[in-house]
Parts: C-alpha cells; structure tokens; sequence
C-alpha cells in the first residue's frame, strides 16, 4: 500500500517555471504509478486551494493547521527551502532542493530573498526527513554550503518525455512562428534572461560569425529576470551592427517545443546550474545542444552535448559553425542527443521519489 503524499502545488497553476513544471510531471507521474498523492495549495487545481494568500503567508500560517486536521503521511515541499517552520506530529517530511543558487550567486536575487532563503533553508533542512537533490552537484553543494545530515539527502534526477506529451501549437499559433520567417539553421537560447545564465556568450559568438561572414540568426526565448537589463542592452547595440537577434519573450509549452525542434542548434551556457532542463529538453527533441562545462550541466547532458567552457566566444562560434553546417556532425550530433536523453523519464523519477517517501516515513515514526 502506498502512503498518503500531501505534495506542494503553490506553483502548479503558475506561469511555467522549472519547478512548476517539475511539479506537474512529478505528480502526474506518482498518480500513474498509483499512489495516494494531494496536490495541496496550487490557485485552481487539486486540494485546499491557495486562493488570495501569498505563497509564504501560506506555508507559515495555513499549511501547518491543514496538516494538523489531515495528517497526510507524507508532505514534500518541491520549491527548495519551503517547509513548515515547525513540525507536525506524524507527518514525515521530504523537501527537494534544486540549486542553491541565491547563496551561491548573490547578484543574481535580491538580498532580501537571499537571505529568506538562508534562513528558512536552514530550518527546513533541520526538519525535514529527507532531502531530495536533483543532481550530485546540487547535493555536494547543499552539504558544502549548508548543515545538512548527508544520510538523509538523496538524488533524484528530472525527466524530460514530458516534451513529447505537450499537445500541437493552434493554428494561430503556427502561423505566429511562420510569420517570423527564421531562417534553417537558426541558434535558439531557450532561458530567463539573466546574467547568470551567460546569454553574452551567445550574443559574442553570434557577433564573431557575423563579421566572419557567417550571419546566424539568434533567438532568445526567456522571459526577463532581475539583471536582465545588461543583456538587453547588449542586444540592442548588435541589433545596431546589423545582427539578426530575436527576443521572443516567454512562449507557451505547444509553441515553445515547436520552435525548439525547429532550431539548428540549442544553446545554454550557463555559468551554473542545478539540473539544466532545457539542453535536456532539446536533446530529447534531437537537436543539436551545446552547453557549457559548468554545475550539472556535464552531469546531464553526459555525451549527448558539445560542451564550451563559458568564456570560450570563439569556441563556441566555432561549435556552431560546424553543427549548423556540416550534415554528417550535425547528424552524429542528433543521434548522441537522443541516446542520452532517453534515460530520463518522470516514472523513473516517480519510483525513485516515492522510495524517498517510504524512508522519510521511517524516519519520522523512529523520532
């Protein structure tokens, strides 16, 4: 019999973020392997809906009352430090960390989230049974940065066939992304737009190929983020050069895939990440991916990406260059995308999370 699970949903009805969307494919993937799993707290879907109340407001104050009359077994808090800032008898709990990228990078958030952050990471990682990384770098840096018990902290990578399960964009759609009139062989930046994600190294290879006479067309599709405004600008003074850059903005799942699979080449050279979803979603649709050599990124990608250190503009001009033209790297490339990708799916993710469940709930009743 499995446990009852009383899993997060503050962000599941949110515009698409990379925990949002784990959240989804988390929960679809426990339902289909048939366990009793809550989605508690999300605007409009599942159990004791959020409503009007902020996020934080919510787990301080409300989710604490809610687990008291509900006794769930299990509550798993998915947004990387949102626990209850107090324990509930009988409930075990399993928190999952993506990154710690606000501790790591403190020009990246604002101090005032750094430091909530801090603190609240802090009391959660004293309370919770278990801790779920999403990769083993995010686990050494949890434990290097962080007072956690590394017994209790395990790694549970994302999947990424949710990208073949996203439905066909609409008609009105297809003729936005028809209307654009990229051309074959376009470099795609799939991203936030913000200074730790190295979009400038995209920008300067672009800049490289273009007074090398090789035009490239770039597209960044991300929304803005706090320090966006340096690669806005950056944009715009290529723009002036005559470079083809287009900011696209954030995209809905069915158009965003669609342009995606369309690209030449996927591009992300982020100077550290957590997981690194999107080079993985890419790689899962076949495209060619080049990623830096920095955080998880070489953790998940594996052999199924071309890697660039990220200071290294006229490595990766280089790079795209021969992706983008010679039929032969470009297919091997496809080929060893796909192989890699292909081990990372939401049931495995599921059936390894729902193990993490089973030994939290150990943990608790031996408290």
């Amino acid at each position: 019999m499995t446990p009852s699970i009383a899993l997060d949903g503050t962000l599941y009805d949110a515009p698409t973020t990379g925990i949002g969307l784990y959240t989804r494919e988390l929960a679809k993937g426990l339902v289909g392997i048939g366990t009793n799993c809550q989605l508690w707290g999300a605007a409009r879907t599942g159990q004791h809906l959020r409503q009007a109340h902020s996020r934080s407001l919510w787990y301080v104050d409300t989710l604490p009352r809610l687990l008291e009359a509900d006794r769930p077994e299990v509550f798993h808090a998915v947004s990387n430090f949102t626990l209850p800032l107090r324990r509930v008898p009988g409930v075990a709990y399993v928190l999952t960390v993506h990154d710690v990228i606000p501790w790591l990078f403190p020009d990246t958030v604002s101090s005032a989230f750094r430091w909530q952050f801090r603190l609240w990471l802090a009391r959660s990682l004293a309370l919770a049974d278990r801790v779920i990384c999403v990769s083993d770098v995010t686990r050494e840096d949890l434990l290097r940065h962080f007072e956690a018990d590394a017994r209790k902290v395990r790694v549970v990578h994302h999947g990424a066939n949710h990208v073949e399960q996203v439905p066909a964009p609409d008609e009105t759609s297809l003729k936005y992304l028809d209307a654009l009139g990229l051309p074959e062989n376009f470099v795609l930046y799939a991203g936030a737009l913000e200074t730790r994600k190295n979009v400038a190294l995209v920008l300067e290879a672009a800049h490289l190929l273009h007074q090398a006479g090789k035009p490239t067309t770039v597209v960044l599709a991300g929304q803005r983020w706090f320090g966006s405004g340096a690669v806005e600008k950056k944009v715009a003074r290529l723009r002036a050069q005559g470079l083809d850059i287009r900011t696209l903005g954030y995209l809905e799942a069915p158009l965003f895939y669609t342009l995606m699979k369309r690209a030449g080449a996927v591009v992300f050279p982020s100077r550290y990440e957590g997981f690194g979803l999107p080079p993985l979603e890419a790689m899962r649709l076949g495209v060619p991916t080049i990623v830096s050599t920095c955080g998880a990124l070489p953790e998940v990608c594996g052999e199924g990406a071309e890697y660039v250190h990220p200071d290294d503009a006229r490595g990766l001009a280089s790079t795209l260059s021969r992706l983008t033209g010679d039929v032969a790297v470009r297919a091997t490339a496809i080929a060893a995308a796909k192989a890699r990708a292909a081990g990372f799916e939401w049931k495995k993710a599921a059936t390894q999370t729902l193990e993490v469940y089973r030994e939290a709930i150990s943990e608790a009743s031996a408290r």
